[in-house]
């Protein structure tokens, strides 16, 4: 009844092609959202940076420059 002249159904190969595909999709995700955490760290980086450049300009004293820039090195 269920039988017909085709070898193979195409569609039974869909099943492993769907699994690697979403196994390549996690890691790819893993990998942009590892990426984007090392990104964050360097943004500590550029905050000290801008407290440096506001210091400089005379914008906050020493003693806000210190409390802030102990924070974000905290």
């Amino acid at each position: 009844m269920w039988w017909n002249d085709y070898a193979t159904a195409p569609w039974m190969f869909m099943g492993p092609i769907m699994m690697i595909l979403f196994i390549v999709i996690c890691m790819t995700m893993m990998f942009f959202m590892m990426r984007g955490g090392m990104r964050h760290r360097y943004r500590g980086g550029r905050a000290i940076d801008i407290l440096k450049e506001r210091y400089a300009r005379g914008e906050i004293n020493q003693t806000e420059f210190e409390e802030r820039r102990r924070l974000l090195e905290a």
